[in-house]
């Protein structure tokens, strides 16, 4: 077993959970007409698991160079990526607006969650034990990914799945952890501050409309 073994706790996330990481930091404006996707190839997706703190330097290394060896099935191991990837998506976009998932994605997850089980295992940790997964094998990312899906769909964070409410598509996932439960952006120094704004101008617009029609 290698460096995924014991990255519990220890993992950089906006959102709490490593599927919304997915589905928020390789694509931008997920749910516009024209989303901006962010893996190209497979470094890209080896230096995304460096940067959430599932893959050290020596197993990014060695899949690096296995992806070099064996092109064709690193291109396989990303477009299962993708697909595990727009399953979680659409999955907890539909949750977020209060909506049933489609039962194919569901299947496909469960598909997904099936083959991670399969190449899971339990290893000793400093507070007990941890899941681990094989990481030198290029589809090292379908699993723990797979596993944070199925562990917040039975979470008790559920039914604090959000999405950004900007209409231009940004479709940010997030957990709102406010206590009133009314997040409604992605942050407010971006789509947050957007909508401010726009509010703003419309109100100051309003208000010149209401000036010119009482003037004498």
């Amino acid at each position: 077993m290698s460096e995924l073994a014991r990255y519990r706790g220890a993992l950089r996330l906006r959102e709490r959970w490593l599927c919304l990481e997915l589905c928020n930091a390789t694509v931008d404006w997920h749910a516009s007409e024209h989303p901006v996707e962010h893996i190209q190839d497979y470094s890209d997706l080896v230096a995304w698991g460096r940067e959430v703190g599932l893959l050290g330097p020596q197993a990014s290394a060695e899949l690096n160079a296995l992806a070099a060896k064996e092109p064709k099935t690193a291109g396989e191991a990303m477009t299962r990526l993708v697909n595990l990837r727009e399953v979680c998506y659409r999955t907890f976009a539909e949750i977020a607006h209060r909506r049933t998932p489609v039962a194919g994605d569901v299947a496909e997850l469960n598909r997904f969650l099936a083959l991670s089980l399969s190449a899971a295992a339990v290893t000793p940790a400093s507070d007990g034990f941890v899941w681990s997964w094989q990481a030198i094998d290029l589809d090292w990312a379908l699993w723990p990914l797979t596993r944070s899906a199925a562990d917040l769909l039975t979470s008790d964070e559920l039914d604090r799945v959000g999405q950004c409410a900007d209409d231009r598509g940004c479709g940010w996932l997030f957990i709102d952890t406010t206590r009133s439960r009314r997040r409604r952006w992605c942050s407010m120094e971006s789509c947050g501050n957007r909508a401010k704004q726009r509010r703003h101008l419309q109100r100051e617009k309003l208000g010149r409309g209401r000036r010119s029609r009482e003037m004498p």
